[in-house]
């Protein structure tokens, strides 16, 4: 082995923060390995081909998601030792109530993660997102009034985390005069720690807490004193079958929204932002030819996805793409190394803003898990990119902040989960002049 493969080979990605900053040499050399293979050091089976994810996702038949979040990082309750040639899909029903987050609908199996995410589908139509679209490009607007006159902003609080909280409740129907604490509650604090999927396995529970908690008192409400607005229509829903859900089931379908819709937005917001400070050039063509924002974003998401990846178990003896799997295995589903597979993607680490194909990534994932806030994340990613580009001209990274072009200095989250910036400093020249406002179409699409 040659000194670069030695270092990927003794470094363990979900312990250590070696690769935090840059994944992505360490999934193309996985990849070269194999596109599906065993890692050595905790024996996870690292799926980083396009294909293999693919065939992952859309087979719950074969691998569960009861631990997707976390792995076997927070704890694995389930006795997976001797039955690698067994179907434990039973052993796993009989410890899912004991495994981390067994209440949220990511790591929910079929057949309940088919009715509860049927009710999702319910509060989530294509009317209530197009009346949500329509509300984002007023607070956009409103937001950005916050910091425009400064010339500057820490990008991800002073736009990108309020504008995801409130582009997601106003989406489920959050009271106005509520929305302030939903704003404090949930509001990342980067500096608390790297919460789920962490280097150092910390699991943070409380804000699906308090949003379970609200959320119930709500339904409640709504069930007792039915006022005609989107919270009676959530407490009115029903699943497939027509029984109704105990409000802690819907509070757990409207916690999950949540938290979909605001970190995949807030991560996607400081990737996009990032690459026009970075690049003037990119920056320009967009500002000319505001058509090319979509697909800008779906090219954001390929290259750059909010999400590294998500954990499956093996619930028999299986294989993927040529490689065993026994039962009991922990899959690691590499989104960020699925999205840069040469067989899909040419020039895989090349941004391209005109892509053709931008759109097969997997940043949400794909299948049955695939993301409820992806809709969500692409129209806040179009609309911000546009009133940002109305308001302002020449948008650049600070580099009192972030060092100077070609040697900038970027944080990162410290999670196997998560891809994203901790922080981003913009600075701006403010445009004065009223600006006619665009009328994209509508970008939804993809719900997952």
């Amino acid at each position: 082995m040659n000194d670069k493969t030695d270092e990927f080979a003794a470094h363990d990605f979900f312990r250590s923060d070696r690769f935090v900053n840059d994944p992505y040499a360490y999934f193309d050399y996985l990849r070269e390995q194999s596109p599906v293979f065993r890692e050595p050091h905790q024996g996870i089976v690292m799926v980083t081909g396009y294909d293999e994810a693919l065939e992952v996702y859309n087979a719950p038949d074969r691998f569960s998601s009861c631990m997707s979040t976390t792995g076997p990082f927070a704890g694995c309750p389930i006795p997976l030792q001797g039955h690698e040639n067994e179907d434990i899909s039973e052993l796993i029903e009989a410890y899912r109530d004991k495994t981390p987050f067994h209440d949220q609908l990511p790591t929910m199996d079929p057949p309940k993660h088919t009715d509860h995410r049927a009710l999702l589908m319910r509060l989530i139509t294509p009317m209530r997102l197009k009346e949500n679209e329509d509300y984002m490009w007023e607070l956009a607007e409103k937001q950005i009034d916050t910091f425009i006159d400064r010339g500057e902003c820490e990008f991800m609080g002073a736009f990108a985390q309020p504008f995801a909280v409130l582009v997601v409740s106003d989406l489920l129907g959050v009271p106005p005069e509520d929305r302030i604490q939903f704003r404090k509650k949930l509001i990342r604090q980067e500096q608390e720690g790297a919460g789920v999927g962490g280097v150092d396995g910390a699991v943070e529970h409380s804000p699906l807490a308090w949003l379970y908690d609200t959320f119930s008192a709500y339904i409640e409400d709504r069930r007792r004193n039915p006022k005609g607005d989107i919270l009676t229509g959530l407490a009115a829903a029903t699943f497939p079958d027509g029984s109704v859900p105990e409000p802690l089931d819907v509070a757990r379908i409207a916690a999950n929204l949540f938290a979909a819709g605001q970190e995949t937005t807030v991560r996607l917001l400081s990737y996009a932002f990032q690459l026009i400070g970075d690049r003037q050039d990119l920056q320009q063509r967009l500002r000319d030819d505001r058509s090319l924002i979509p697909n800008f974003v779906e090219e954001c998401l390929r290259i750059e996805g909010p999400v590294k990846g998500d954990f499956r178990l093996a619930k028999k003896p299986t294989t993927v793409g040529g490689v065993d799997v026994p039962a009991g295995s922990f899959l690691y589903i590499a989104n960020s190394a699925a999205n840069r597979d040469a067989r899909i993607f040419a020039n895989p680490g090349e941004f391209q803003v005109e892509r053709e194909n931008a759109r097969l990534h997997v940043a949400f994932g794909r299948g049955r898990h695939a993301c409820p806030g992806a809709p969500l994340a692409r129209a806040e990613a179009v609309v911000s990119l546009n009133r940002m580009f109305d308001r302002t001209s020449n948008i650049r990274v600070s580099e009192k902040v972030h060092g100077p072009a070609g040697a900038r200095r970027y944080s990162y989250l410290p999670t196997f989960i998560l891809r994203g910036l901790t922080h981003i400093n913009l600075e701006f020249d403010v445009v004065r002049e009223n600006v006619p406002e665009p009328v994209p179409e509508t970008v939804g699409g993809g719900s997952r």
